[in-house]
C-alpha cells in the first residue's frame, strides 16, 4: 500500500503493481523474513525516512511517552506503585528547524516534562492520518471503519529534550503559532504556567510503514533521518493526501506530482 501514491520519482524508478485480490492473509498480518517472501519490493530504510520526515512536517500532534519516577523523586501526590510505569500523553509539536528534531513548547507543570525533569527517558510517537477517505477499501467482516490504520505508517522518535535558547525560541515562535494558533496563551512569559521552548533531539527512529509484505518495518539510522532534504520529503506523497486513493494498490501512482 505504502508506495501506491508516493511518487518517489526523485529517489528511484517504481514499477507498477496492483495487489492481487484476495490477498493471502499471511502476507497481510506478518512481516516476511526476507524480500524474496514478498510479491512487492519493500522500500528501503532511507525511503521510509523520507516518508517519516513528511509525516513529521504534516502532523501537528504526537504522543510523548515517559516514565514515572520512583516515589522519592516524585514532585507531587500520586497513586502508589507508579514508579517505573510508562505513560503516553498527547502534545503539540511543529517541524520548525528543518533538522528532523521536533519543536515542542514545554509546559513545565505537565506530566511528561515533570517526568523528564526527574530523569525519565522520552520518546515521541506519530501516526499518519489521511485527510481523505479511500475510494476503494480493503474488504473486512464486521463494522466498516474509515480506513485500515494498520496499513498506514507510524513511527517513534527516541531521544532527549534540549532547551532552546531565548533568541532561537523567538525565531521559532511564528512557525509554532502557524501550526498551533491557540498556543499563544501559554508561550514563554505567560501569566498562567511556566513554559519554555525545547527540541526533541532524535537519536533513534523505529518505523512501521504498514503491512510487512509491502512496507519497511524496523529501525531507521539517525544519520539517514537527519540527511533527508526538504526537497525529498516535499516531492513524495502519502496515502490519502489527495482524493481517489486505493487501499489495495501497492505501487500504483494514482496521480502525478
Amino acid at each position: 500500500m505504502l508506495f501506491s501514491i508516493l511518487g518517489f520519482a526523485s529517489l528511484l524508478p517504481l514499477t507498477t503493481a496492483i495487489l492481487p485480490s484476495p490477498l493471502n492473509p499471511q502476507h497481510i498480518f506478518s512481516n516476511p523474513t526476507s524480500p524474496h517472501d514478498s510479491t512487492f519490493r519493500i522500500p528501503t530504510s532511507y525511503e521510509s525516512a523520507v516518508l517519516a520526515r513528511r509525516i513529521l512536517h504534516l502532523t501537528p500532534h504526537s504522543t510523548l511517552s515517559t516514565i514515572f519516577p520512583s516515589p522519592e523523586h516524585a514532585s507531587e501526590q500520586r497513586p502508589s506503585g507508579l514508579g517505573g510505569m510508562p505513560i503516553g500523553l498527547m502534545d503539540y509539536i511543529a517541524d520548525c528547524e528543518d533538522s528532523g528534531n521536533p519543536t515542542i513548547l514545554a509546559i513545565n507543570i505537565a506530566t511528561s516534562f515533570k517526568n523528564v525533569a526527574a530523569g525519565s527517558n522520552i520518546s515521541l510517537s506519530l501516526q499518519w492520518v489521511p485527510p481523505h477517505l479511500p475510494d476503494k477499501r480493503i474488504q473486512s467482516e464486521g463494522p466498516r471503519t474509515a480506513y485500515s490504520a494498520a496499513n498506514l505508517p507510524r513511527f517513534s522518535l527516541l531521544g532527549y529534550l534540549e532547551k532552546i535558547d531565548e533568541a532561537k525560541g523567538a525565531e521559532l515562535k511564528e512557525c509554532f503559532l502557524d501550526t498551533h494558533p491557540d498556543s499563544k496563551y501559554w508561550l514563554p512569559g505567560n501569566r498562567i504556567h511556566t513554559s519554555e521552548w525545547v527540541r526533541l533531539v532524535v537519536q533513534d527512529v523505529y518505523w512501521v510503514g504498514g503491512f510487512g509484505d509491502r512496507a519497511y518495518i524496523g529501525w531507521i539510522d539517525a544519520e539517514e533521518w537527519r540527511n533527508v532534504t526538504r526537497k525529498e520529503w516535499e516531492d513524495v506523497r502519502l496515502p490519502g493526501e489527495h482524493k481517489g486513493w486505493k487501499e489495495w494498490a501497492v505501487q500504483e501512482r494514482d496521480w502525478e506530482l
